[in-house]
């Protein structure tokens, strides 16, 4: 397999400085913040964004999702399935070059490190081939712990979305927790220290799948055949490729940009900074920069209004409605009515029928505190009875208290439609449901007596 060739050629990026370049220190910067600060954050005491998987409980900017809004969490899923494809519709691998954590970290921690520590592309060549001396060791073990310690930094910032930074950092998280840092700082490591552009080139799917999601009109990385072709020195008068091949040392992903369209490209624009650094030089235009296949065959562009992209789009507008309906009537409290277990009802010795319901609660407000929640019920009789305590609950927490509702025999219907409230401070959470009775029945026994 391909994973584990044994004939790989090893990959020496060419460090280069540029308009892109410079991007990638940015986005590199924000992703870096984002998981080493994000997890840390709070909002009303909670954390600002925190899947707890066991707790089936989903924490998001100051609002507490439960499983029963799994609506909610479906169509952020979606949304963002589907803003990926519309993104890569008209920007290509834009996502890859500028935002994958893969490739951000290759680029801006591992390459530099590696540098810093081997020297230049030349140096570094010229190390991997040298003997095993005591010098090369030492390189070779301080780069690797290195490596390993940004492993288990990510990998421990990562877990910080799905376990409490208290407990995470603390060391008082489970065995499983620490297991599953253990296993991606062993991924990472294997990563930064051997696999790199392979991930990319093998493992990842995205380039795989990519073909379904561009056209024509999608932006890429290009060069420039018609003015660069033929190569050679003679070019340089022209403004052609002087066969410098400054944009394929440059590449993360090893590969000539000249060669067309390639999957392993991930739009970087490294080459584009290489190319334009040496034709500057020359006095001559960039051969390398991001176009698209319309565009270099002087095809009309047809812009965003394209059959694929319009239907993303209003894909994505029906999905951000929902998700705009769904957070509109968002309530900080969950409550779920159902009929205790047996029969639909009973009739007591007093004259009067019973139902009985269990009254589930769950505390999704994000400000720390005990709440009380009164239960209360309309749509029955005159004469009618309520039985149910309050219930004191915690943020997160959930109660569970019966709810007894007793009817005159005489004014219990077969059905009777009913509401339920739970009211607490600034809150008032109903849930419709039904009183069973005997009906007719008892009805006629009263007549008969």
């Amino acid at each position: 397999m391909a994973i584990f060739s044994h004939h790989r050629e090893w990959v020496y990026p060419l460090k280069v400085k540029g308009r892109f370049s410079g991007y990638h220190k940015y986005s590199f910067a924000v992703l870096f913040a984002f998981l080493a600060i994000v997890p840390w954050l709070r909002l009303g005491g909670q954390p600002l964004v925190l899947a707890d998987v066991p707790a089936r409980r989903l924490y998001l900017l100051g609002t507490i999702f439960t499983a029963s809004d799994g609506i909610f969490i479906m169509l952020l899923a979606l949304t963002a399935a589907f803003s990926l494809f519309m993104f890569t519709t008209v920007f290509g691998r834009l996502w890859c070059g500028y935002a994958c954590p893969q490739s951000v970290f290759m680029i801006n921690l591992v390459f530099p490190i590696e540098a810093w520590i081997e020297g230049d592309r030349g140096k570094r060549m010229k190390l991997a081939k040298d003997p095993w001396t005591g010098g090369k060791v030492g390189r070779k073990l301080l780069k690797w712990a290195i490596y390993l310690a940004l492993a288990v930094f990510i990998s421990m910032s990562f877990m910080g979305f799905f376990v409490r930074t208290d407990v995470l950092w603390t060391l008082q998280a489970g065995a499983t927790t620490y297991g599953i840092v253990a296993f991606f700082s062993f991924i990472w490591f294997w990563d930064f220290a051997w696999y790199r552009e392979q991930v990319c080139n093998y493992i990842c799917p995205y380039a795989r799948f990519q073909g379904a999601l561009t056209d024509d009109e999608s932006l890429v990385i290009s060069y420039d055949t018609h003015r660069g072709e033929p190569r050679g020195k003679a070019a340089k008068a022209t403004g052609g490729c002087i066969d410098c091949k400054k944009c394929v040392v440059v590449c993360p992903q090893g590969i000539d940009i000249r060669d067309g369209f390639q999957l392993e490209c991930i739009a970087c624009g490294r080459c584009i900074d290489a190319c334009t650094d040496v034709m500057d030089k020359l006095g001559h235009p960039t051969l390398v920069r991001y176009s698209t296949f319309a565009k270099d065959e002087g095809v009309a562009a047809r812009g965003w209004a394209r059959p694929r992209t319009m239907a993303y789009g209003f894909l994505l507008t029906a999905l951000v409605g929902g998700i705009a309906y769904n957070a509109w009537h968002h309530t900080s409290v969950e409550l779920l009515v159902d009929r205790a277990p047996g029969s639909l009802f009973v009739e007591d010795d007093d004259g009067y029928v019973r139902n009985t319901f269990l009254v589930s609660v769950t505390d999704r407000d994000s400000a720390d505190g005990t709440r009380t929640y009164a239960v209360a019920v309309d749509g029955l009789p005159d004469g009618s009875q309520v039985q149910a305590k309050p219930i004191q609950l915690t943020t997160g927490a959930r109660g569970v208290v019966p709810l007894v509702i007793r009817v005159p025999a005489g004014a219990a219907e077969r059905t009777m439609p009913l509401t339920v409230h739970l009211r607490g401070v600034d809150t008032d959470v109903t849930w419709s449901t039904t009183f069973k009775g005997p009906g007719e029945r008892v009805a006629r026994q009263g007549e008969e007596d």
